[in-house]
């Protein structure tokens, strides 16, 4: 058991909500197993938790992540977050093409 679960441990209903969340969400389907494990490490890494960024680093490698994915994920996650910092500084509007 990891710390993570450790932790929460004092905390049954905690503990119960959050892993229903992962069985149902990391559960096979349209997305592979190692596209959800990078999508959470990206979260991770925007979020700055050193803790997740660990988890599921090493995860994501478990299910097939290469070396090369992993340097091609932090690019566009360090990309992503510059072009977010930018728009939200700049308070760029929605185009209407984009809105739903």
């Amino acid at each position: 058991m990891n710390n993570f679960w450790k932790y929460l441990a004092h905390d049954p209903a905690t503990v119960k909500r959050i892993w229903e969340s992962v069985k149902e969400t990391m559960a096979p389907g349209a997305l592979d197993a190692v596209t959800k494990e990078m999508i959470h490490l990206a979260v991770s890494v925007t979020n700055g938790s050193g803790y997740c960024i660990a988890n599921h680093s090493a995860a994501a490698r478990k299910v097939g992540m290469s070396e090369k994915m992993f340097g091609e994920l932090m690019a566009v996650v360090g990309m992503a977050n510059e072009i977010n910092r930018l728009a939200n500084g700049y308070r760029v509007p929605i185009d209407a093409a984009f809105e739903r």
